[in-house]
């Protein structure tokens, strides 16, 4: 079995784990985030890696990001207060990436 298109999410989010680990660099995966207004938790996140500290990296299917997602990312970058996060979206033709930069950093 190979990393194209048509698996489940957390297949690739093993696999990607399993890359990063190979490779040693530095990774946490299922991050908490909490989402909060007026300063009170309203919600919860949780990003599929944080990379070095200071990267944030979501796994998606499909051959694009769609803009909930690029939204979501977004209140990632806020919320922990990053410069930067890559969305890969998974395909069948390879691996689509997107960089989310927080303009407030």
């Amino acid at each position: 079995m190979t990393c194209t298109g048509g698996h489940q999410e957390k297949f690739y989010q093993k696999a990607v784990g399993i890359g990063l680990a190979t490779d040693q660099i530095k990774f946490c995966e299922q991050v908490y985030v909490p989402v909060k207004y007026n300063g009170e938790i309203i919600t919860k996140h949780f990003l599929d890696f944080l990379v070095d500290e200071k990267i944030i990296l979501e796994l998606k299917r499909g051959q694009f990001v769609p803009a909930h997602v690029i939204r979501q990312t977004k209140q990632y970058l806020q919320a922990l207060d990053l410069e930067l996060a890559v969305v890969a979206c998974f395909t069948y033709s390879g691996v689509v990436v997107k960089r989310i930069i927080n303009q407030a950093v």
